[in-house]
Order: C-alpha cells, then structure tokens, then sequence
C-alpha cells in the first residue's frame, strides 16, 4: 500500500471531475451512515417496565409473552 503524505483535498483536486465527484457521494455515503448509526442507539428508557409481571411469568414465559404480543400487533 502507498503512503500518501498529501491532504485529501490536494488529492482530490488531481482527479478528474467525475471521480471527485465520485468521492464526493462516498463522503455523503459515509456521513449518512454515521449519523444512521448514531440515531440507531438503543435506549433503554423502557427498563423496569415489566417489572410488575415478574411474579406472573419466568424469564422464558415472558419471552414467550413477548412474541405473542408482537405477533398480535402485525
């Protein structure tokens, strides 16, 4: 692999206008899905929600539970 000691910007402008811009949408691309994935963090504001039904069910029934009531919503 070559060693570039050049900014992205210097490299950029060496390159043909198509390929810049072809740079251009991969910069987007990688932008997109940075913030795609910051958005995507769980939370867990719903802990303890449950916590009323642990004398009712297991662990495992409740899992059960669970995947019935999704299945019910579809």
């Amino acid at each position: 692999m070559t060693e570039y000691s050049e900014s992205i910007e210097e490299m950029l402008k060496k390159l043909p206008p198509e390929y810049q811009e072809e740079v251009k949408d991969f910069i987007k691309f990688l932008l997109e899905k940075r913030l795609k994935r910051i958005r995507e963090r769980p939370m867990f504001n719903w802990a303890g929600v449950l916590k009323g039904l642990r004398n009712h069910y297991t662990s495992v029934e409740l899992q059960h539970k669970i995947s019935e009531w999704k299945i019910g919503e579809k």
